[in-house]
């Protein structure tokens, strides 16, 4: 298990760490990032092919509009009200997204409600498989 570490470093090394295991144990991982939902910005990357740099800002800015775009915190706000859960709180906490040749899942980290882990696999992959080692994956680093 990975130690919480409170310096900027340690965050930067295991959101490092965090990509790169995520690469490795994801089954068919051919790209592995975490996205700042606070700054909507890319925080590291991994993939098996090169991308262009505005190709990856605007994955970070689609997994802020999945989290948390308008709509969605509409939603969110409704069920807050309805629940009467206060504070800060998402309900949506995990989105598969398959497109033609790719498999994405988005992960909100339990205790950094504002940091997204993104796989994208082969379309191929087992889902179970996919959801069973990203979870896993995510909260051995729980940051």
């Amino acid at each position: 298990m990975v130690t919480k570490r409170m310096t900027a470093s340690g965050f930067s090394d295991q959101v490092l760490g965090l990509v790169k295991s995520l690469r490795a144990e994801a089954p068919d991982c051919v790209a592995s990032g975490v996205v700042d939902m606070a700054t909507g910005m890319l925080l590291a990357h991994e993939t098996v092919e090169n991308h262009p740099p505005e190709v990856l800002d605007l994955l970070a800015g689609a997994t802020l509009d999945l989290f948390q775009g308008r709509t969605v915190v509409m939603i969110e706000d409704v069920f807050k009200e309805r629940r009467g859960t206060p504070g800060d709180h998402h309900f949506f906490q995990e989105i598969l997204v398959n497109s033609e040749n790719l498999t994405h899942l988005f992960v909100r980290l339990t205790e950094q409600q504002d940091v997204v882990a993104v796989v994208v696999c082969r379309r191929s992959v087992n889902t179970g498989m996919l959801f069973a080692q990203v979870r896993r994956v995510v909260k051995e680093y729980s940051l």
